[in-house]
């Protein structure tokens, strides 16, 4: 039987019409929908406008409200009062505008020759290794015409329609009848497939049979960022709006912790959270468990089981009970994840949607090459390309979270409409970036790998890689951003020659349907310099912040110590918070890992892992703690035996040093080359070799080594005997020998 392909159908979710272009036609449109209605109920139906699944603006405070409450101002009002103060022109002439000099095009990607010669022969890798662990798939149909087929209640088919959800995606066709029966999925599929009410839809229709009198938390869904888990709360409220009894709770870092805190003591049915914001309740919150857990959920596996994640998902996964059921989700499946799967899931089911297309068919992807030369041109090429062929709905990845801020204030002083999200951000901040770009008031968004995963913005038309992506895997979830649920979408990459290994992935990944963009010359040149003319400003916008936040530093510690004089007595009665792990060890088990990442793609070798570097520090601090409780003389004594023990270690490196040096080989090697080098100047006339002067002594002429160790030898010999003359001049020789020393004792 030959399998059907599935089509996208795009829901009008999310489809902002501008509301100039509606209001003359506003009459005419409920006059004709008026008298359709009347008539033609069926029709209406499919052209019905859906909802919107995400509502980013209500999980937090304005940030109008933030900045009035912490007296301070944003960064768009910065930018603006900037440009007031030192106006820059960014047109040129109507005629050069015309022309541009030269337009900016798209041509074939030809890889370089040394390009070539590193594809040959690159040996393909087979992830069906552990394909014995999990359970046989046979008889699992990834094709359904409708929800109605999946045996789904009517409260959640109501909810698909309101949605726009006609046709199932091969994922929920697979997914949906199998997690109904309460079996452990791992299940993996494009970017953009609807693999959030894959796992949503069972979920709910399982609780509507739970038992009702006992209250308890039923469902937890992890996800690797905040922004991520509001959108996925959001889609749970979304498709339970008819499911009046299910209560659904946020538990997120950057959000008030009193708030989730008695949510959780209410015991809602589902939990959506990000890994370390849980643990910190379950060790720190009164009556909070996971006791009665019926499914655990990890959105975008892998993420979470990178930089640091790995321990804290470990530690809820022991706080489980074990009959569970588990379910795992991500476009792209690590290693890690195959661990965390043999350790958590019981005989699970492997479904993988589109295993032979792992890129949507509607993507256009494309590089522009940055070569050596005009490395330091990245933002005027960015600017050329966004001002005139990227002109909305744009958004760009940046690698740092400081390149992410500084590209904010260059496009806000190049007058383009811009938001940022990154970490330096609040969470308000963050949503509302999100919420503006959602709503298309802004038109692009500047963002680091926090909005790489999961984000499901609809109208998305372009991606563009400023920061080349550090593997594969980030740069599939990159541009997965854009081309979702059958819509066209760019993805653009600029790649120097330092990322030539990340471009041959590509290449390999997509074939002869990689372009190379072409950005025209006299465009970056003269974006080149309106930046450096723009260079004052931003260092004047940064400066102003960096005041601003001297200053609320300030504050916050005055404000503190206020409270602790005031309500000393309350805050010191109550339970001292524990941590699983404090700022400093995330940050250095983060390192750890990207370290042990870098060297496992770089060199091959082993290296430990984030939790074994997180164990190893955890036991580094609970050494000091015990070092600190000991009396004074005793810690001193240590810390003095801890001196002498570097001081000897500093000595013994820097006598190896010495004694190592360079080795004889090294040295006869060099002396050899320095007489060739000398006697090629000599038979060149370029040095005169001066005349050494005869010594007049013929015995210092060609002597041995033996004769000269035998002369030696005599003259030190000849010396000793000298010497004891001297001493026995002033003594008398007597004949007479006493015979005392022949007596017995």
């Amino acid at each position: 039987m030959a399998e059907e392909k599935f089509v996208f159908e795009p829901p009008s979710d999310e489809e902002i019409e501008l509301e100039s272009d509606n209001e003359s036609q506003s009459d005419e449109v409920d006059e004709e929908e008026a008298e359709e209605a009347e008539s033609e109920d069926e029709k209406i139906r499919p052209n019905k406008k859906s909802q919107s699944p995400w509502d980013f603006s209500s999980y937090s405070e304005s940030v109008a409200d933030e900045h009035y409450r912490r007296s301070t101002t944003s960064i768009d009002e910065k930018i603006s009062n900037a440009r007031l103060r030192h106006p820059i022109s960014t047109t040129n002439t109507d005629s050069e505008e015309s022309s541009d000099f030269e337009s900016h095009h798209q041509e074939v990607y030809r890889p370089d020759e040394e390009e070539e010669e590193e594809q040959h022969g690159v040996p393909t890798t087979s992830g069906n290794d552990g394909k014995s662990f999990f359970s046989p798939v046979e008889g699992v149909s990834f094709h359904a015409n409708s929800f109605l087929e999946l045996h789904l209640s009517r409260p959640l088919l109501r909810a698909c329609e309101a949605l726009g959800y006609s046709k199932p995606t091969p994922i929920q066709a697979a997914c949906i009848p199998l997690a109904l029966t309460g079996r452990d999925i791992c299940g993996s599929a494009i970017t953009g497939s609807g693999k959030t009410a894959a796992f949503a839809l069972p979920t709910l229709e399982r609780l509507l049979y739970r038992p009702k009198n006992r209250p308890a938390i039923r469902v937890l869904i992890l996800t690797p960022t905040r922004e991520l888990a509001v959108q996925v709360h959001s889609m749970i409220m979304k498709i339970a709006q008819f499911m009046t009894e299910i209560r659904c709770c946020l538990v997120v870092g950057g959000l008030s912790t009193k708030v989730q805190e008695a949510a959780l003591r209410s015991m809602p049915d589902i939990v959506v959270a990000t890994p370390g914001r849980m643990v910190d309740h379950l060790r720190n919150s009164l009556s909070v468990h996971l006791d009665e857990l019926a499914v655990l959920i990890l959105d975008e596996a892998d993420r979470l089981l990178e930089l640091g994640f790995s321990a804290e998902i470990h530690e809820l996964v022991k706080l489980c009970p074990k009959r569970r059921q588990t379910m795992l989700f991500s476009a792209t499946m690590t290693n890690e994840v195959s661990e965390l799967v043999k350790l958590s899931l019981n005989k699970p089911l492997r479904l993988s949607a589109d295993p032979s297309a792992k890129r949507p068919a509607t993507l256009t992807e494309e590089v522009v090459r940055i070569r050596r030369m005009s490395e330091g041109n990245h933002e005027a090429v960015l600017l050329a390309l966004c001002s005139k062929t990227f002109t909305s709905k744009v958004i760009i990845f940046s690698g740092t979270k400081q390149a992410a801020h500084r590209l904010k204030i260059i496009f806000g002083l190049a007058g383009f409409k811009a938001a940022e999200l990154h970490g330096n951000l609040t969470q308000a901040q963050r949503l509302d970036a999100l919420e503006l770009f959602r709503k298309q008031q802004v038109d692009f968004l500047i963002a680091t790998d926090v909005a790489a995963r999961g984000l499901d913005i609809i109208g998305v038309q372009t991606v563009i890689n400023f920061a080349c992506p550090r593997d594969l895997t980030s740069y599939v979830h990159r541009v997965g951003r854009t081309a979702r649920a059958g819509r066209e979408g760019y993805a653009v990459t600029f790649v120097t020659d330092n990322d030539r290994s990340l471009l041959k992935s590509i290449v390999k990944r997509i074939g002869s349907k990689l372009r190379s963009r072409i950005v025209a010359e006299q465009s970056i040149k003269k974006w080149s310099e309106i930046i450096e003319q723009m260079e004052d400003q931003v260092a004047l916008v940064l400066q102003e912040e960096k005041e601003e936040m001297a200053l609320r530093k300030a504050e916050m510690e005055a404000t503190k110590a206020e409270n602790m004089i005031e309500h000393r007595d309350e805050i010191y009665s109550r339970p001292k918070r524990t941590w699983f792990s404090t700022e400093k060890e995330k940050k250095l088990v983060a390192k750890a890992a990207k370290e042990s990442l870098e060297k496992r793609n770089g060199s091959g070798s082993e290296v430990i892992s984030a939790e074994q570097a997180e164990d190893s520090k955890i036991k580094e601090k609970r050494k000091r703690q015990r070092e600190k409780n000991l009396p004074r003389k005793q810690r001193r004594k240590l810390e003095a035996a801890r001196e002498t023990l570097e001081d000897e270690n500093k000595g013994e490196e820097k006598n190896k040093k010495e004694r190592n040096g360079i080795s004889l080989v090294d040295v006869a090697d060099r002396r050899a080359k320095a007489v060739k080098a000398a006697k090629k100047a000599v038979d060149a006339g370029k040095i005169v070799r001066k005349s050494v002067k005869k010594s007049k002594n013929p015995s210092q002429i060609n002597k041995s080594r033996t004769e000269e160790m035998r002369e030696l030898f005599q003259d030190d010999m000849s010396a000793k005997k000298q010497k004891n003359l001297q001493r026995g001049v002033g003594k008398k020789k007597s004949s007479f020998k006493s015979k005392s020393r022949y007596k017995r004792r």
